[in-house]
């Protein structure tokens, strides 16, 4: 009979280990892949790689009792040494290799991208091919480090301001946000969708919770073929009840970019430095209204608006480069857009009902939010919903949650992908997508 008591103690030691436990002649043991071998003659540096990041180690004739040939690159191994201090080495140690173990070996003798240089010189459709394989760079790993940050960040943050955390189904009987950009499929011989936000639920959960948010899949139809749209997409989402105007929600966001910010600057210096990464200013964020920046940027640059409801991608980069011009800020709340570009349960403008209060969050030219206040009365909810010729079918559940009472409530969705490569400065979100989904691309 055996007993588990814990997390088990693991004789091999970690990066972090090494550098706070361990000291200089003290012998140690290592596991990790073989990122690559520098083959000096009578000494030769195998560089392993870990989670945490490379540790050297030192071959030497006569100190270790094997072959150098035995090691090939990308095998899996384990290797007892001295640990020595190096300045020039990663991280300041390097161990003195006496034994090795193999754990496991390539059958393929080369790797189809040669993943131990600083940099990836091919083809983003080649590193998407052998995604597995390109993301053992330590740039390109860099990066979903980074991503994790944001998502790790979104979790605390919210958890702090007494939000609780939900998961919703992806496969629904209608989408949230209608139109045709939804995936249909048989569901055990009945109509069904794969869900383009987590919308009904996360509302339907505002009477339960008061606050709520998830971090999930959502999925989109559309066949765009450009650098800034997937089909499916990672949502960081979140709603919140009792609010007193959809003020409260930018402030919320605002809020979360401050916690990340920070959180990167502690936690990810190593990955923001391996990237060359300056974080942004998020001490403040200018918000202006749809129809005054799409002036002021008409009058600016000589911009001539060709869609009076909506953001053309051009627009929203003139109004990214109009806030770092005039405000100082890579962020901006483009806020009240047209009622007529945004979904049924949005708020309208008492004030012009032609406008919904609703936002979108620009970072550096480009929407990586999208949110607003939604509409909590049932019959205002009925009347909008019959104004635009709307039925009701498939959404019983969701109304009934309004006729027994809802609190003032918003929300908004933050498209993870984006705001990474935004962050981080690429200009294609296949570069910060683990594997992308597009018109083209269904595997890996």
């Amino acid at each position: 009979m055996d007993y588990f008591t814990g997390v088990r103690r693991n004789e091999t030691l970690e990066i972090g280990e090494l550098l706070k436990a361990a000291k200089p002649g003290q012998n140690v043991r290592v596991n990790g892949a073989v990122h690559t071998i520098r083959d000096m003659g009578n000494v030769a540096f195998v560089i392993l790689r870990k989670r945490e990041g490379l540790i050297q180690s030192v071959y030497e004739k006569g100190i270790a009792d094997f072959d150098l040939k035995e090691i090939k690159e990308a095998s899996v191994i384990e290797i007892e040494g001295r640990l020595e201090e190096n300045g020039k080495a990663p991280g300041g140690i390097e161990i003195r290799m006496e034994k090795l173990k193999i754990l496991s070996e390539p059958s393929d003798e080369r790797l189809p991208l040669a993943i131990s240089k600083w940099k990836l010189n091919t083809s983003l459709e080649a590193k998407l091919n052998y995604r597995a394989i390109a993301l053992r760079n330590i740039r390109e790993r860099a990066k979903f480090c980074i991503q994790e940050g944001l998502t790790r960040a979104f979790r605390d943050f919210l958890y702090g301001q007494g939000f609780t955390e939900i998961h919703t189904p992806k496969i629904g009987a209608r989408g949230a946000e209608g139109g045709a950009n939804i995936f249909r499929l048989d569901y055990f011989h009945r109509p069904a969708v794969l869900a383009q936000s987590p919308q009904f639920y996360k509302q339907m959960m505002v009477g339960v919770f008061d606050r709520v948010f998830e971090t999930a899949p959502v999925f989109r139809a559309e066949k765009h073929n450009t650098k800034r749209h997937l089909n499916e997409y990672t949502s960081l989402d979140f709603e919140m009840g009792y609010i007193d105007g959809f003020e409260d929600i930018m402030a919320m966001e605002t809020g979360y970019l401050q916690y990340a910010m920070e959180l990167l600057e502690r936690d990810y210096k190593k990955e923001l430095k391996i990237l060359d990464v300056a974080l942004p200013d998020v001490t403040r964020i200018p918000a202006v209204k749809f129809s005054e920046i799409k002036e002021l940027v008409s009058e600016k640059y000589g911009h001539q608006m060709r869609n009076p409801f909506d953001l053309e991608p051009e627009e929203e980069l003139l109004i990214g480069r109009y806030a770092k011009e005039e405000w100082d800020s890579d962020f901006v709340f483009v806020t009240h857009y047209p009622s007529k570009k945004r979904p049924f349960y949005a708020m309208d403008d008492p004030e012009d009902r032609r406008y919904t209060l609703s936002f979108d969050l620009l970072f550096k030219g480009m929407e990586i939010t999208t949110g607003g206040q939604r509409i909590h009365d049932y019959r205002r909810l009925a009347e909008k919903m019959e104004a635009r010729g709307m039925s009701e079918e498939g959404m019983g559940d969701y109304l009934d949650t309004f006729r027994h009472g809802m609190p003032p409530h918003g929300g908004l969705g933050i498209g993870l992908e984006r705001l990474t490569m935004k962050l981080i400065g690429e200009d294609n979100v296949r570069e910060t997508t683990l594997f992308p989904r597009d018109l083209s691309r269904l595997e890996p």
